[in-house]
């Protein structure tokens, strides 16, 4: 009779008779022939001890999921590897928006490059607003310049309706004074008449 001894949950042969050789204690009585599969090495002892032909096969269920641990930890170690260039990639950002550092193109992980997106956008703005802030702020100094010129036109015409006034006073008493007299000169000249 041939024994199978393997961990397999399904796929049975009806033609075969199977063990689980985790609770191997003792060869079976009958066995002409043993397929142990994995790597069981105190089944083949026992059935070769008592001089019974043992063939022994790899598991393909471990290798599979021996595999696939593999695989899965590759791709968990990629994730991390991913998460931890997008946890760098923010944290300079964040750095950035701080003023602690130049605002630079992540490398790295699709939220770092789309936080510098966002972050590149505002500062443009911000740069937009400055830019116009300065404009205006020339334009509201040119204009200031602007009265101040209009006030200086303004005064030798109010200088001269008053100069004309006080000539008129002095002439009215027949008080001299010269032709090309300032305003305070003749004001003075005025205030010497009423003191008179």
């Amino acid at each position: 009779m041939e024994l199978v001894y393997s961990t397999q949950n399904s796929d049975f042969d009806p033609e075969k008779r199977y063990r689980n050789p985790a609770h191997f204690d003792r060869p079976e009585a009958g066995v002409t022939h043993a397929v142990v599969i994995g790597d069981w090495p105190k089944v083949v002892d026992a059935y070769e001890a008592q001089g019974i032909e043992v063939s022994v096969l790899k598991s393909f269920i471990s290798e599979s999921v021996n595999l696939d641990r593999a695989d899965t930890i590759a791709s968990l170690e990629q994730d991390n590897d991913m998460l931890r260039a997008e946890r760098d990639g923010i944290v300079l950002l964040i750095e950035a928006a701080e003023g602690l550092t130049e605002l630079e193109h992540p490398s790295a992980g699709e939220l770092p490059i789309r936080l510098f997106g966002a972050l590149k956008a505002i500062h443009e703005g911000f740069e937009a607003l400055t830019g116009e802030r300065d404009n205006l702020a020339g334009e509201v100094e040119s204009l200031r310049g602007e009265v101040v010129r209009l006030k200086a036109a303004a005064e030798p015409v109010d200088n001269a309706e008053k100069i004309a006034s006080l000539k008129a006073q002095l002439d009215v008493a027949k008080v001299p004074y010269r032709a090309n007299a300032s305003v305070e000169s003749l004001e003075k000249a005025i205030a010497d008449l009423h003191q008179a």
